[in-house]
């Protein structure tokens, strides 16, 4: 069993015997000796310091408190999310598939091993409640790889204990650069610890630096750059989410579906700059993934939108269990996807799909349109998006209301996002008109993404409303519901013309 704590502290390089004095400090009143403790870490990751590269820590501690196995996330500048499991011989499965998305076969080896003497104080206030831990850590870092390297240093850290104002270590942070204490240069013990024990030829590699870009190489130059720099950025997004949708974290389904949409748009909008004969089977390896996330998101939407509808109904027209029903229902549904999902990240084709990102942003299949002109390259095909878009709305448009226009909005829909991702791609070419177009197509997307979800709604209302009758329950209310759905959807259809008149008439790329 896992444990997430979120961690906020400071960390201070010393040359000093030992911890200024901090009972200066407001709202401090009193600084408690809490001893010194014995702490010996061995650091993990692959030989290529997949993890390190992201500013993720893994390591197997003993000693204090909190001993166990510890895997951190970076959530901003000094800022981490800790998972905590038991101390056992072996990685936790519940940390393992955490960090799968960028470990995958790769194994796992002990890089560092730090034994720190930690002495320790608890800033209180004057009702005793912890404000802060502080530390002065001795700590003594060897290398497990190559040659063994070694190195030690003495480090200060400020912990914010649970509830406490983060500005409170401000406060200190003034103090302490009173007392001559500077903040620390590597982000970590592990970043500092691999950057100093790194192999001789590394070191000096990184001491002589790397020559200043020239003019073109400090950003994109070509049409190529700028859809690769969009597609690197989507591929990013994906690794970076897969252990925020492990942990069910609120929105990251979404948001990591919506990167394998973005992703898959950008190599059909761009088919011009990226070969197709390359992306397509990627795109449809997105596609599945896509699908796979949306069972859980198109869940948590349905469930959201008939709860909210339900609270909004008068007592007068709630008949029978219908919230009970609402609730196994919904977790019967959620907690099959669930599992189903987990499953599809630990699965060979998901890491398999990573892969192949991989070695496209590593060996990009340009075409010759890739090196021209940003501006009419990527212009032409936001306006290629936005014609196809206009063909759909305005076929939609000639259809009475029924299944086939539900179905034609929900393609327009489909390709208003396509539209929106080209035009967010191209903003750094195009500047405002493709921003402004983003704007459109996001109002658009928005009334026919309402629209669509009022046809699943209504779906599920039919299966609903089966299975109360099925049990003898009355099913009246979720007439009543579907009703206020399809006055929904009428209300949508009937706002359509006016918002894509406005777009029309509005600049376009």
């Amino acid at each position: 069993m896992a444990d997430t704590k979120r961690e906020i502290e400071r960390k201070y390089e010393s040359e000093l015997s030992g911890l200024p004095d901090l009972t200066g400090v407001a709202g401090v009143a009193a600084v408690i000796d809490k001893g010194v403790a014995q702490l010996d870490a061995t650091y993990y990751d692959t030989a290529d310091q997949r993890l390190a590269a992201a500013a993720i820590t893994l390591r197997r501690r003993t000693g204090g408190t909190d001993a166990g196995w510890h895997l951190k996330f970076p959530v901003g500048p000094g800022v981490r999310d800790e998972i905590h499991a038991p101390l056992s011989d072996t990685l936790p499965r519940s940390l393992a598939g955490l960090i799968r998305s960028r470990v995958r076969d790769t194994e796992l080896l002990p890089l560092v091993r730090l034994r720190s003497d930690r002495d320790v104080r608890h800033l209180v206030d004057a009702d005793g409640t912890l404000l802060a831990e502080a530390s002065v850590d001795a700590v003594r870092a060897e290398r497990l790889t190559g040659d063994g390297t070694g190195t030690q240093w003495t480090e200060i850290e400020i912990e914010l204990a649970d509830g406490t104002d983060p500005a409170f270590l401000d406060k200190v942070d003034k103090r302490l650069r009173k007392a001559g204490v500077r903040p620390s240069a590597s982000a970590s013990k592990l970043a500092r610890a691999l950057e100093e024990t790194a192999p001789k030829k590394a070191r000096n590699k990184k001491a002589k630096g790397k020559p200043a870009p020239k003019p073109a190489e400090t950003g994109p130059a070509t049409a190529g750059d700028h859809v690769l720099a969009y597609v690197r950025a989507q591929r990013d997004a994906i690794v970076s989410l897969d252990p925020a949708v492990r942990r069910d974290e609120y929105d990251s389904v979404h948001r990591m579906r919506v990167a394998t949409r973005r992703l898959r748009s950008a190599f059909r909008s761009y088919g011009r700059v990226l070969e197709r004969t390359v992306t397509d089977p990627i795109g449809e390896e997105l596609k599945w993934l896509a699908g796979e996330l949306g069972v859980d998101r198109d869940q948590e939407v349905l469930i959201d939108r008939l709860t909210a509808a339900l609270d909004e109904l008068p007592r007068t027209l709630v008949t029978g269990p219908v919230r009970t029903r609402l609730r196994t229902w919904s977790h019967a549904r959620r907690g099959g996807s669930r599992r189903r999902l987990i499953a599809v990240l630990d699965g060979k084709r998901y890491l398999q799909l990573l892969d192949t990102l991989d070695a496209l942003v590593a060996d990009p299949p340009l075409s010759k349109a890739a090196a021209g002109r940003p501006e009419k390259v990527i212009g032409a095909a936001v306006r290629r998006e936005f014609a196809r878009l206009a063909g759909l709305v305005e076929q939609a448009l000639t259809l009475p209301p029924g299944q086939d226009r539900d179905f034609a909005l929900h393609e327009a829909r489909k390709k208003a996002k396509r539209t929106r991702y080209a035009a967010e791609a191209a903003v750094k070419v195009l500047g405002e008109p493709a921003a402004g177009l983003m704007r459109s197509m996001k109002s658009l997307q928005g009334l026919l993404g309402d629209h669509q979800d009022s046809v699943m709604t209504r779906e599920a209302l039919r299966d609903l409303a089966r299975q109360a009758h099925a049990a003898r329950e009355s099913s009246f209310t979720y007439g009543v519901l579907y009703g206020r759905e399809e006055r929904r959807a009428a209300d949508d259809e009937a706002r359509l013309p006016g918002n894509w008149a406005g777009i029309k008439e509005g600049p376009l790329v």
